[in-house]
């Protein structure tokens, strides 16, 4: 293995923890912000009242969240095909 294929391989897996730490917080207030949602549209309708179906501050807050895992995931996704290409230069 040369220096090159090493060095590939550590920028691989430093883009890959870089991207999952970018990804991780966000992702764990989406799914938080997710599961409120539900829990007020199920006691809305055990309630019988008509929900609000226009945007709210929750699903702005959601959209950002998941733009901010994409991107995360995006730097992982990166780091996984850099970490390959250093397996395979030769």
């Amino acid at each position: 293995m040369g220096l090159l294929n090493l060095a590939l391989l550590v920028i691989g897996v430093a883009l890959m923890a870089f991207g999952y730490g970018r990804a991780r917080a966000p992702w764990a207030r989406y799914q938080a912000l997710k599961e409120q949602d539900a829990n007020i549209a199920r006691y809305e309708s055990w309630r019988g009242g008509l929900r609000d179906t226009g945007t709210t501050g929750a699903s702005v807050a959601m959209a950002v969240l998941r733009k901010q895992v994409r991107d995360g995931a995006l730097i992982a996704g990166a780091g996984i095909v850099v970490a390959i290409v250093g397996l395979l230069v030769r």
